[in-house]
């Protein structure tokens, strides 16, 4: 039996106040996960093709063969997607932190230099684009070395933020062990960065979001428009923005090259962007930003 390690009181009534730059009443993470080419494959020797956010909901992977169909929508987000997100994100000069997948930007090298040339932070999101909740553990650990190598090859500079998605039971441990990240983002339980141990010590958790992300075109029962994820991002930006006059908050937006990078859904990334400049009082930062601060700020308590 596993002893309960969960938290379910955290801030409560009274958390800290954020102290963002400038007095910020929200601090705005644009998160870009890049997982084309990662994805299961037989290819990579995987048992089936993907089953896992395309288009074709609820379609069965292929087991002992190739999906090309699936393949193919993956591709859209590698060759074309990531350079609708970019020239939106550029156009807006926006910040953004990257999510990458280790092997998946080693196939795409021009967009590791787009990221890098943009002053984007690319930070890791496994070697693959699997499940490691029954990968073993020294095989884990060998696949975090191996993508914060890739990154800090192919962008020059090593990543400090991870973000496993489908974790094991021993990730976070793995990634404070690792011993060169300022924070991870495998949660989803508050509206402000918190801290845990792990590996003995103190350990910096920046809460990431499944809801306020793009992801939920591509389930059952999600978004089915641009107008829909727009809605969405509006009003949980201006909920946080009317907390945040007393208690600052912090709030992530998933994206995905094939997903948000798709013609008829990238108006609700433009559309959410203009909205923040017209509403002011946020501070849009990438994650490590946030987390630099935060830890400046609000150093462990223990």
């Amino acid at each position: 039996m596993f002893e309960s390690q969960r938290d379910l009181v955290g801030y409560g009534a009274d958390p800290p106040h954020a102290a963002w730059p400038g007095g910020a009443r929200v601090a705005v993470s644009l998160v870009l996960n890049y997982e084309e080419g990662g994805e299961r494959s037989v290819l990579e020797g995987d048992p089936a093709s993907e089953g896992f956010l395309h288009e074709i909901v609820g379609a069965p992977p292929v087991v002992g063969g190739r999906d090309l169909n699936v393949e193919s929508m993956f591709a859209y987000g590698a060759r074309s997607g990531f350079w609708r997100v970019h020239r939106v994100l550029t156009a807006h000069g926006a910040p953004l932190t990257v999510h990458a997948v280790g092997q998946a930007l080693e196939r795409n090298p021009e967009a590791a230099r787009a990221m890098r040339d943009a002053g984007w932070e690319v930070a890791g999101h496994g070697w693959r684009w699997i499940d490691y909740r029954d990968i073993p553990e020294d095989v884990e650990r060998s696949h975090i070395a191996r993508s914060v190598a890739a990154i800090e090859r192919l962008v020059g500079r090593r990543p400090v933020g991870w973000y496993t998605g489908r974790t094991s039971p021993g990730t976070r441990r793995l990634v404070a062990e690792e011993g060169g990240f300022l924070y991870d983002s495998d949660d989803y339980s508050d509206d402000l960065p918190f801290y845990v141990r792990a590996a003995g010590r103190p350990h910096l958790v920046l809460p990431y979001s499944l809801d306020a992300n793009d992801f939920k075109f591509l389930i059952v029962h999600g978004f089915a428009t641009a107008d829909d994820l727009l809605a969405y991002l509006v009003d949980t930006f201006d909920t946080l923005h009317a907390e945040g006059a007393e208690h600052p908050r912090m709030m992530s937006v998933g994206l995905h090259c094939r997903i948000v990078g798709r013609p008829g859904r990238i108006r609700a990334l433009d559309g959410f962007l203009r909205h923040v400049a017209q509403r002011g009082g946020a501070w849009l930062a990438t994650r490590e930003q946030i987390a630099r601060h935060w830890l400046a700020a609000h150093p462990p308590p223990y």
